[in-house]
């Protein structure tokens, strides 16, 4: 069960292109801060979490927007003609707007439930799935919760940068707490791999990804008791007997080693030596030698 989690997790995270590190500080902050209030207001209003998630932090600028600084108000909610609670003048579409002013954000949260819930040009959304995080991101801007023509596309590709919709399924609060490092999964050669971290072990990554240590060691060829440094690259399946199409040729560069980029195309070590009439023991490539991958 666990391992057809995994996979469809791998699946999900396959989808970010953009690199790890481009992901904000600030907003991985603001995930962890507010993730159960949101798997909590999805529990008792069905609305995604990955939803209120990003849009809290697209609409609060992680929490770090005026409008939520001074009035707790982290969905951008204006004040309309129902709202008889406190409130507070922002410019916004037009000068001195009235928004929604709470005394925690726990409350901004709640009303944000209850907004949607109550509101007529929402009902549909309520019809979607509770994973259809993409289907509730353009059902949100065809209603009209905001002006941004590029809205959904916002709120998705924030969604799918930061993983959120794990928070969407069953368990998924629990099992992003329990691995603690996620890593970011990425391809090469149609294999998934993984990039290190300092500090990492064959044991951490096997228990984060539910694989065999022995077959992690096997898959990299690398010795049961390697110590990663941080930056190697990672597979968590078998590799391939060459690259694909796209890549023939390999030009050796500056610190290039024959491992190294076996590892950079997701090709098995002793097929590289084998196409190039190498032997294991072989020197190694120098600058300039072209390395055949196929």
């Amino acid at each position: 069960m666990r391992t057809r989690f995994w996979l469809c997790w791998v699946l999900l995270c396959i989808a970010v292109t953009a690199s790890a590190e481009q992901r904000s500080k600030a907003y991985e902050a603001y995930i962890k801060k507010y993730r159960e209030l949101a798997v909590y207001e999805m529990r008792r209003y069905h609305i995604p979490a990955s939803i209120t998630l990003a849009q809290g932090l697209l609409e609060s600028g992680a929490g770090q927007g005026k409008l939520a600084r001074i009035s707790n108000n982290h969905f951008g909610i204006k004040c309309g003609l129902s709202w008889d609670g406190p409130s507070v003048s922002y410019d916004d579409d037009a000068r001195g707007e009235c928004f929604r002013k709470y005394k925690h954000v726990k409350d901004s949260y709640t009303d944000h439930s209850k907004f949607l819930r109550t509101g007529s040009r929402y009902a549909p959304l309520f019809r979607l799935k509770i994973t259809d995080y993409k289907g509730w991101a353009r059902g949100l801007k065809r209603a009209g919760y905001a002006t941004d023509p590029q809205y959904a596309e916002r709120l998705i590709k924030i969604i799918e940068l930061y993983n959120l919709d794990l928070y969407d399924h069953k368990g998924g609060l629990k099992f992003v707490k329990e691995i603690v490092n996620l890593h970011q999964p990425y391809l090469a050669n149609e294999l998934v791999y993984i990039v290190a971290q300092p500090g990492d072990t064959f044991e951490s990554i096997a228990k984060e990804f539910d694989i065999s240590r022995r077959k992690l060691c096997k898959w990299n060829e690398l010795p049961k008791y390697y110590r990663f440094k941080g930056g190697e690259v990672l597979y968590l399946e078998k590799k391939h007997r060459r690259a694909t199409k796209e890549h023939i040729l390999h030009v050796v560069k500056v610190g290039d080693s024959m491992y190294s980029i076996a590892q950079m195309y997701g090709v098995r070590l002793d097929r590289l030596y084998k196409m190039n009439g190498m032997k294991a023991n072989a020197r190694a490539p120098q600058v300039g030698d072209f390395i055949r991958l196929r």
